[in-house]
């Protein structure tokens, strides 16, 4: 009887560790699914919290459990929409950002919102002594904007950027702005270039007008003109002293001339 007794107990002891083992996993997993769900929610409680300003009151963010945080609702400027996708981006726990924010705020005409926009950035960086040295374009399509063309530096791409994102009816933004290489015999030649064109009678015309600038590009001594000229005689005159210029390598010359369709035009020493 006593070694029944004992058989017993042992078994009822195995069943024990028997069902431990199949309990016990899924315990420790639904703890861990729960710690998970609520290390998600604190993520996105702290996202939520990066955006208590009144620009993102119907911006939402959602965490998965992958650290990925999703944002989603809508803001009046592009300039919002990058400046939520930065703060949330900030948050240590954040793996990445999906940034599905819309950009509400008006709807410009996208003939209206280029010729704004242009004529915003010809005054931008006035003053710095790098406005004849930006050559950067505009492209609307439905209320996208794409900058092109060169920038002096970076700072002065960034100043475009800027500009381009706070203004209203601006959807998205795509860059696509080369910056100039930093170069000590390129500032000589820009500077050089500068001097020889708006050194001439005919041409100082255009360094009266900061918006209307002949706009040097120079690249490894390869030098680029742009901007809009009065007559053909004028781009004749600014590319032959563009490529008087010592240490000059090649002249693509895109002045337009007022008026009339643009028609590039390259000259080599």
């Amino acid at each position: 009887m006593f070694r029944t007794m004992r058989r017993s107990m042992a078994a009822t002891l195995i069943m024990a560790l028997a069902l431990a083992v199949l309990v016990f996993p899924r315990v420790s997993a639904a703890r861990e699914l729960g710690s998970w769900a609520q290390s998600d929610g604190g993520n996105a409680s702290e996202a939520q919290s990066k955006l208590d300003k009144k620009q993102f009151k119907d911006v939402k963010v959602s965490v998965d459990n992958n650290g990925i945080a999703t944002l989603t609702g809508s803001v009046d400027l592009y300039e919002y929409k990058v400046d939520a996708d930065k703060r949330v981006h900030k948050i240590k726990s954040i793996k990445g950002v999906r940034n599905e924010i819309e950009v509400a705020g008006p709807s410009v005409p996208d003939q209206e919102l280029q010729q704004k926009l242009q004529e915003k950035l010809q005054y931008d960086r006035v003053g710095y002594g790098t406005n004849a040295f930006n050559a950067i374009g505009v492209r609307v399509q439905n209320g996208a904007v794409t900058l092109g063309g060169h920038a002096y530096s970076d700072v002065d791409k960034d100043s475009a950027l800027a500009l381009v994102s706070t203004f209203p009816g601006v959807k998205d933004v795509n860059d696509e702005i080369e910056v100039d290489p930093t170069s000590i015999v390129d500032d000589q030649i820009r500077l050089a270039v500068a001097r020889a064109v708006y050194g001439y009678p005919s041409l100082n015309k255009y360094a009266i007008n900061p918006a209307r600038p002949i706009r040097i590009s120079v690249r490894n001594g390869n030098v680029e003109l742009y901007g809009t000229v009065d007559s053909k005689a004028d781009k004749d005159t600014a590319n032959i002293r563009a490529n008087g210029v010592p240490g000059v390598f090649s002249v693509k010359n895109y002045l337009q001339v007022a008026g009339q369709p643009s028609q590039p035009e390259q000259s080599q020493k």
